[in-house]
């Protein structure tokens, strides 16, 4: 996981990208009636953790869809619980929101390796190709993985991942090593 300053930033809500959540709350809809906390839950799943919105955040957001008439509730099972559904005016809504989210990763994929290179000291510039490189494969790994996963890609990603992480983390050791000699 990430060290606890690093964590505690991801779970705050300014650091997520406009759009974020109400793409995800309304997929997460779309996929079958859920009441605000059943979205919560399932949004901090669906970022493993990292985040978890609020009911501040999550309920004007469900009150906003469905006076604009994106959702509606479905009739309660349970006393006191209000779940919600897509309209049919939500599923042409979704697939708005769906573009939006394209062009923002694209977005995403064009900012991403021009930052990575003010982070390196002009010491480590021969680093800032190699890393644009990789952050681009690994956003475009993941735009894909998420359109066209199989279990098999899935578990060959996996492993490539992990061992390409158990190397860094074996170069960061033998780094840390040299410098304390």
């Amino acid at each position: 996981m990430f060290p606890h300053p690093f964590r505690r930033f991801m779970r705050s809500a300014t650091s997520v990208p406009t759009g974020f959540l109400r793409f995800y709350v309304v997929k997460t809809i779309k996929e079958r009636p859920m009441s605000g906390s059943e979205i919560m839950d399932a949004l901090e799943k669906e970022t493993n953790g990292r985040w978890k919105p609020s009911p501040g955040s999550i309920y004007p957001l469900l009150a906003w869809l469905q006076d604009n008439g994106y959702t509606k509730e479905v009739p309660a099972e349970e006393a006191g619980i209000k779940r919600y559904m897509l309209t049919e005016k939500g599923e042409q809504f979704f697939q708005e929101q769906i573009k939006l989210k394209e062009k923002l990763e694209e977005k995403l994929r064009f900012l991403t390796p021009p930052f990575l290179g003010g982070l390196f000291p002009e010491k480590l510039h021969p680093l800032v190709e190699p890393m644009r490189k990789l952050a681009k494969s690994l956003f475009d790994l993941r735009a894909n993985m998420t359109e066209n996963a199989t279990d098999q890609a899935v578990k060959e990603v996996a492993d490539l991942l992990d061992r390409t992480a158990d190397k860094v983390e074996e170069l960061n050791r033998k780094i840390k090593g040299e410098k304390s000699k």
